[in-house]
């Protein structure tokens, strides 16, 4: 696990990459706020959070799969991600900020990313 990172990860390299081409400018993993998110973007009060299906226990998603082995510590860790997700969104949303999670799956069909992150930042 060791190996895991937390930043610029594949998936969130190209959201970052998709909301720069549609001319939005960004900042990255902002201390200050709440589960430092992945993109903040000041001018428009919102950020944007590039999870894991399989670390942020996406519903729906076959990635989202428990390990079979050790499960008792995997069902645990998992949890409290999104326990500590749903917070984190929370507290931002009362702070006065909009939030959108993209999911790694999601990736998978670029163009219709592209209309959901656009449908998101534009005002």
């Amino acid at each position: 696990m060791a190996a895991i990172r937390s930043r610029h990860t594949k998936p969130e390299i190209v959201v970052r990459s998709i909301i720069h081409r549609l001319g939005f400018r960004f900042r990255l993993h902002v201390g200050s706020l709440p589960g430092k998110p992945d993109v903040v973007l000041n001018k428009y009060c919102s950020v944007v959070f590039v999870h894991g299906c399989f670390w942020h226990r996406h519903k729906g998603c076959r990635r989202c799969a428990t390990p079979k082995s050790n499960q008792e510590y995997w069902n645990a860790k998992l949890a409290g991600n999104v326990k500590r997700d749903a917070k984190h969104i929370k507290d931002l949303k009362k702070l006065g900020w909009r939030v959108l999670v993209v999911w790694e799956c999601e990736l998978k069909n670029i163009p219709k990313l592209e209309k959901k992150l656009l449908a998101f930042l534009a005002l």
